[in-house]
């Protein structure tokens, strides 16, 4: 098996005394679309925070393009071209969208600079409408294409987006949807949470379901469509 950008191998994650994460094994490889699903509270989010240090777990292990990076600080596995896309977005407001782009620009861990700001403008014109805007001004769909822009600019090799489209008007929303598509063909890796089943796993590779802390079901979105009864109990589709 090829090296994993990024993989967990055997991770249990506390908060304080609550167990979280039960023992998962979870990996990304190059290029690859992973949907990650479940209900509100399964973990999804823990499983995103211990792999990037953002939690430390208290057993098992991390690994990062063949590194052991387990609760090693964020700012070093960003560096091994892990994008993070957080809920909740994480724009600067006080800073305009031309500051929150260029601020994050660098080059990829291959010293690549595919993305650089008039190709992060090209693929969100809308962001070019309005760049002596400060963050608090945009729309939550302009907050979230500024947000995913940004994670570009440091020209990753995984981009990670957790609720990437919650809250949008489903106009939006579909742009977000192509925007993804687009980055995907791109050849990025691409690690997806959204309540919108049918839309992550249109354009995943791989699906996996969270409940509980633990692995429920991992494989391709036909074996998982075939599966109604799995849906519905995992996910109330």
């Amino acid at each position: 098996m090829s090296e994993a950008l990024i993989e967990a191998r055997a991770v249990h994650t506390y908060y304080g005394a609550s167990h979280i994460l039960h023992g998962i094994d979870f990996r990304i490889d190059h290029g690859e679309t992973v949907a990650l699903m479940g209900r509100n509270g399964m973990g999804k989010t823990t499983l995103i925070r211990s792999m990037l240090g953002l939690v430390k777990p208290r057993q098992g292990e991390v690994w990062v393009c063949g590194s052991l990076m387990t609760g090693a600080e964020p700012y070093l596995i960003a560096r091994q071209g892990i994008a993070y896309v957080p809920e909740g977005r994480g724009i600067f407001p006080n800073l305009t969208v031309h500051e929150n782009l260029v601020m994050a620009a660098r080059a990829g861990r291959d010293g690549r600079r595919d993305w650089d700001f008039s190709r992060v403008l090209a693929i969100f014109p809308r962001l070019a409408e309005r760049l002596s805007h400060g963050g608090s001004r945009l729309s939550g769909g302009e907050q979230q294409m500024l947000t995913i822009g940004r994670a570009l600019m440091t020209n990753p090799d995984l981009l990670i987006l957790d609720e990437a489209t919650e809250g949008l008007a489903p106009l939006i929303a579909r742009e977000i949807w192509r925007i993804i598509g687009e980055i995907r063909g791109r050849g990025i890796a691409t690690l997806i949470v959204d309540k919108n089943y049918a839309a992550v796993s249109s354009i995943a590779n791989r699906n996996v379901i969270l409940v509980k802390g633990r692995v429920v079901f991992e494989g391709g979105s036909a074996t998982l469509k075939a599966q109604p009864d799995l849906l519905h109990r995992h996910l109330g589709i």
